[in-house]
């Protein structure tokens, strides 16, 4: 039963709650487009992004244990891994194996997709496997990269990819949606290493903290924020997405509270930690409330 409960929390449960948050933002973006649901190809699509964020999450705490990063972080709700490896209760090579077996089985529903649509879901599929792959061992090596994987792992990548197994298209306003969580998320993994920079730092690693520094980062993360509540206004406003999308706008309040809280206490961990609570909130919420409001669009239409 232990053992079952330690793979349980490998998976880094509570941050999974992105994965249907920004496939329903796919899927509702899809079905207001075409008045259709194929369920099948939901089902599918669902799994496989669950599997790829699961892949992820264990392989990042695989060699956060292996560097020795997860030795010297301060754990937070937010970050500082699962502390199952450095607990002893579970093999770092099994999981290591169980993070590539989950990769796999992405690509064997990836293959499903590529029978029925053709090569043109292909793109998607195998930059998704790279970035998940590489995410920890390559991309948080480089400041740009890793600012960027986040976010266009669950904004384009998955939510266009979402859409297109769907639909068998490509849109503009697929892409508009998708854009909307790809910065939310690339906000929430940079905010979330604001307590891990020193650790990251003997780890080797060079993302954007550590080349800026904090308070620079602070101001980055309020653009971040500001330019998807933008970037939603003027995807309603040129038609691209339904008026029901600017449900996400509700969390405005949410997100000034963060903004605020982290321009003034980039460099007090302690202080920061109930403002990286409410990002999480606007994480979650703004794609959420976007896809529902885009779902009842659908409904009225």
């Amino acid at each position: 039963m232990a053992s079952v409960r330690a793979w349980f929390l490998e998976m880094r449960p509570s941050f999974l709650l992105l994965v249907p948050v920004c496939v329903l933002l796919g899927i509702a973006t899809a079905v207001y487009d075409t008045r259709e649901l194929n369920a099948l190809h939901f089902g599918l699509a669902f799994l496989g992004a669950l599997l790829a964020h699961i892949s992820v999450n264990v392989l990042n705490d695989y060699s956060d244990y292996q560097t020795g990063i997860d030795l010297n972080t301060r754990k937070t709700p937010f970050s500082g891994g699962s502390g199952i490896l450095p607990a002893g209760l579970l093999m770092p090579r099994k999981v290591f194996i169980f993070g590539v077996a989950c990769l796999l089985a992405v690509a064997a529903i990836g293959a499903y997709f590529i029978y029925e649509y053709t090569w043109r879901i292909l793109p998607i599929g195998v930059l998704g496997i790279l970035v998940v792959y590489f995410y920890t061992t390559h991309l948080t090596k480089d400041p740009l990269l890793c600012a960027v994987a986040p976010g266009l792992g669950f904004g384009p990548l998955m939510v266009l990819g979402i859409y297109f197994t769907q639909t068998g298209e490509y849109t503009l306003s697929a892409g508009l949606a998708s854009m909307i969580p790809g910065f939310l998320v690339s906000n929430l993994l940079l905010l979330n290493q604001f307590p891990d920079l020193e650790a990251d730092r003997a780890g080797a690693r060079r993302h954007l903290l550590i080349t800026i520094g904090r308070e620079r980062s602070a101001r980055v993360y309020a653009g971040l924020i500001l330019a998807t509540y933008v970037w939603l206004v003027f995807s309603v406003a040129f038609k691209e997405l339904p008026w029901g999308a600017l449900l996400g706008l509700l969390t405005l309040p949410l997100g000034i509270q963060a903004v605020r809280g982290v321009l003034r206490y980039s460099e007090d961990i302690d202080n920061l930690i109930p403002f990286m609570g409410r990002n999480v909130m606007v994480t979650l919420l703004t794609p959420l409330l976007a896809g529902v409001g885009i779902l009842i669009s659908a409904a009225l239409s």
